[in-house]
């Protein structure tokens, strides 16, 4: 018989940022486990619900026992089950006794390898299991697979027995159409019982089959059992209140999917607060609603904070004035601390900040926030040099970039580092791009986040990130795994994306030099040896990694990985990243292309192979004996003067196409001429030509990566 099977787990209040993925988790391993023990039918569709109070799930096709199943069976090594003649050994025999079977069974045994020994199988009809049985287990690995983010321990009533779970479990449902399925979870029984809302709906709710479940709790129970349902709810009523009040929301996303989390039977009212609040920055306010109330700020069409916010009641009354009054009263208090941090802050001058900072550890390798402070300085001013920029702005930027830290608001919000440093700044009368360098430092703080605007906050923001990389490099704890603790991946990902996307005209190996150099001479290095071997410098250890990060970035973009490959091995400037593997995409549609890319790869293993090969030495004309040697050098020449040209204008695709054309008289020469000959200079030669040859095709990518 096929059936809905409703699982539901009844449950304390469960944390809230975790909500979704629990719930998620919990109905996919059930899925997953029924349909592995054949218990689920072909058109079965699974159904999540999820509540502050409850994870449960819903299968619409579920069998009451799976079929049986054809199965062979492992019995023992063929030469232990089989003796020389080929006859059954006693060993075989007995086993075959201890499965019920006689040895007429020996006439329908299988041979067959396992993968280490040839092996003896039994033909046998295994009984599927039953729902019971498969349901049992599918919960118990459903309870122990879930992502926890913290186990609580408690204690059955009336029982010794202590379990472990994230929240203490009070009820379980497990209905198979009408009939209850007799299994356990954490000590429960499982029964056809649920439960509503705990204010507005009924405690208890019976139900009759497992089709009807989330219509009665949201008719009887006063709970909205989906979360997908229950959020495009608070958010529909989100929208039609700041509507009613012409205003919009701002960035409300992840606090709904928070507050969906946190309520049952969503119900949203409109509060405020006092304007005189609006004089402190509106991030502040912003921050301390959403984060520590979770209200929605109501922002006027230009998108600057109203005194007007949202609240998501899990409470539906006629007369909502006591909740209404009841949230201002407490957003009250937040609002009046912000204030007052602000109020305070403005007291003492930024730069004034800066030297306190000696006493606040960094990093207890890496010294002091002002130590790092000074070296971030000391880059930024580098960093504009070479680029020919005026580094007065940006080292000043530098200076004063973490000197907020120690401000009394970002003591509370330390999300709003940055973001204060910038107002405070602009209250001392600091230059505008020294303090929206000094917010904008911090970007991007995540993928796909925005990038500094101005040069001077690239310049300090690629200072601060180098800074970070080198640093942690230098002692010892380079991510490994998923394990990234100093968001090194990030700080490297921000490198690429500010020197490709702003076009800034630095390699990564330059940069990172420049950041190694920051630091105390052989600091560094003298804590990152390693056992038995000599230490690396970090700045070439760092660069391939962030290099790492590069061919992740690029990937994203649509490249594929031999074009991203036969890049980045040339190391050029990020800027010049897009507009390379563009010309190596370009080139690998060209007849050609696979021709002249094994050439390339050839040429690099002969060339590799010889101690003569030097690439200071070029070829002479007067050794070369062969018409095919003669005609690859004149092409390979004349070539390299148009390839310069165009590479010096940055056309990097069509200085590579035109490097096609020595695919003939490059396949023309191996074809007629031997490079490794008895006579010294003339072999030395054809190493100096074919070098000529692939310092010119590779100019633009390494055309050997490009070779399938």
């Amino acid at each position: 018989m096929s059936a809905p099977l409703l699982v539901e787990l009844f449950t304390e209040e469960l944390p809230p940022k975790a909500l979704a993925g629990l719930g998620e988790a919990f109905a996919t391993v059930l899925r997953d486990e029924l349909k592995a023990g054949g218990l689920l039918a072909a058109d079965c569709v699974l159904e999540v619900f999820t509540t502050p109070r409850r994870l449960a799930a819903r299968l619409s096709s579920v069998l009451d026992k799976a079929a049986d199943r054809q199965i062979d069976e492992k019995l023992l090594p063929e030469k232990v089950g089989l003796d020389a003649n080929g006859k059954p050994t006693a060993a075989l025999l007995k086993k075959l006794a201890s499965l019920g079977r006689d040895e007429s069974a020996v006439a329908s045994i299988k041979k067959a390898n396992d993968g280490k020994l040839a092996m003896l199988f039994l033909p046998t009809l295994a009984a599927g299991q039953t729902l019971q049985a498969g349901l049992q287990a599918a919960l118990e690995k459903a309870v122990e697979r879930l992502p926890i983010p913290k186990v609580m321990s408690y204690q059955l009533p009336a029982s010794t027995t202590t379990v472990g779970f994230v929240r203490p479990a009070h009820g379980l449902v497990a209905l198979h159409g009408a009939s209850v399925v007799d299994v356990t979870a954490l000590g429960i029984r499982a029964a056809n019982t649920t439960h509503g809302h705990r204010f507005l709906g009924a405690r208890d709710i019976v139900l009759a089959n497992a089709g009807e479940y989330e219509a009665r709790l949201n008719s009887e129970g006063k709970v909205i059992a989906s979360f997908n349902v229950r959020r495009a709810s608070i958010e529909s009523q989100l929208k039609a209140k700041a509507t009613q009040h012409n205003a919009t929301l701002g960035d409300y996303e992840t606090l709904l999917d928070e507050v969906t989390a946190l309520v049952e039977w969503p119900v949203v009212y409109a509060a405020g607060f006092e304007k005189e609040f609006l004089s402190v920055p509106q991030e502040c306010l912003i921050l301390t609603m959403r984060t520590n109330q979770k209200y929605f700020p109501l922002f006027d069409a230009s998108g600057k904070l109203t005194e007007k916010f949202l609240v998501v009641s899990n409470m539906q009354v006629a007369d909502p004035k006591n909740i209404i009054e009841g949230n201002q009263r407490v957003v009250r208090p937040r609002l009046a601390d912000a204030r007052f941090f602000y109020e305070q802050d403005r007291k003492t001058r930024l730069e004034t900040r800066v030297p306190p900072l000696g006493k606040v550890v960094y990093h207890n390798k890496l010294g002091s926030q002002l130590e790092r402070v000074e070296r971030i300085q000391l880059l930024s001013g580098k960093i504009a040099r070479a680029i020919g920029a005026d580094p007065l702005l940006a080292e000043r930027a530098a200076w004063l970039a973490k000197a907020d830290l120690l401000t009394g608001m970002v003591g509370e919000f330390p999300e709003l580092q940055g973001i204060m440093g910038r107002y405070y700044a602009q209250h001392d009368g600091e230059p505008a791009v020294v303090a929206d360098a000094i917010a904008e430092h911090y970007w991007p703080r995540f993928a796909g986040d925005q990038l500094p605007h101005s040069k001077e906050a690239c310049y300090v923001a690629l200072a601060d990130k180098l800074d970070t990389i080198i640093g942690i490099f230098g002692t010892g704890a380079i991510p490994t795994g998923d394990k990234d603790p100093f968001a090194l991946r990030r700080h490297a990902l921000g490198v690429i994306r500010i020197l490709a996307e702003h076009r800034l005209a630095l390699r990564i190996e330059e940069l990172l030099a420049m950041a190694q150099d920051t630091f105390p001479k052989g600091a560094l290095l003298a804590q990152h040896e390693r056992k038995g071997a000599a230490a690396v410098p970090n700045a070439v250890e760092a660069a391939h990694f962030v290099l790492e990060r590069a061919k992740s970035y690029l990937r994203e973009q649509g490249y594929g990985v031999l074009e991203i490959e036969s890049v980045l091995d040339l190391s050029p400037k990020p800027l010049e990243y897009v507009s390379r593997l563009e010309a190596a995409r370009a080139f690998l549609q060209l007849p050609e292309s696979a021709g002249l890319a094994e050439a390339d790869k050839r040429i690099r293993n002969i060339l590799s192979k010889s101690a003569a090969a030097d690439r200071a030495v070029k070829a002479d004309t007067a050794r070369l004996k062969e018409a095919e040697e003669n005609q690859l050098l004149t092409k390979s020449r004349e070539l390299r003067s148009q390839v310069d040209t165009l590479l010096a204008q940055g056309q990097f695709s069509d200085a590579l196409l035109i490097t096609a054309q020595l695919h003939q008289p490059v396949a023309r020469f191996f074809d007629k001429v031997m490079v490794n000959v008895e006579d010294e200079a003339l072999r030395n030669n054809r190493f100096a030509l074919l070098r000529e040859v692939s310092e010119l095709t590779n100019q633009v990518v390494n055309i050997s990566k490009l070779a399938a």
